[in-house]
């Protein structure tokens, strides 16, 4: 017993101070912000690829542009459909996705902080247009720094059973929010 007590005693101090410094760690919070899902699907492993490069229409004149897109899995994957709000001056925080989301503003305007972007210059998504989200360690922070309701709708791909959105302790350090 008296050297269980010795132990406490010496390793107190260390149980204090993971405490003390992992309650001080805390993630940039969403504020004014809420996401909610509309749907999530289970997929298998699998491998797409598309190409039209350099096809020839009939005239066989002009060329096609090219267009490719590879998707590979290994693995199943979670498929989200979301649906993201954002009051006036909302906010995600500073945050990543383990894996890319395809990004579509479907009401008012967002602006996009990079968490490398070493100006803090945002890039302002407005209805109608879209933008690539690719997560992993790829850090972001969106607000509403309009007067009106902004909403988006992602589809996001990540690995089965992930968490879907990873909060980011320490954001942008040239952001000043």
């Amino acid at each position: 017993m008296r050297r269980q007590l010795r132990w406490l005693l010496v390793l107190s101090p260390v149980i204090l101070a993971a405490v003390v410094y992992v309650g001080s760690i805390q993630a940039t919070p969403a504020s004014g912000f809420a996401a909610s899902t509309i749907s999530k699907g289970r997929l298998e492993e699998f491998d797409v690829n598309h190409h039209l490069v350099g096809e020839k229409p009939a005239d066989g004149i002009s060329k096609r542009e090219v267009w490719l897109s590879q998707q590979r899995t290994k693995g199943p994957s979670d498929l989200y459909v979301q649906s993201n709000v954002w009051q006036v001056n909302g906010t995600t925080g500073w945050h990543t996705h383990p894996g890319h989301s395809l990004v579509t503003v479907t009401a008012g305007a967002i602006t996009n902080y990079d968490g490398d972007d070493p100006t803090c210059t945002g890039t302002v998504y407005t209805v109608g247009m879209t933008f690539v989200d690719h997560g992993g360690d790829h850090a972001h922070l969106v607000r509403n720094e309009g007067f009106v309701l902004a909403t988006t709708t992602a589809v996001q791909l990540i690995p089965a059973g992930a968490i879907r959105r990873i909060d980011v302790v320490e954001g942008n350090p040239a952001c000043p929010f």
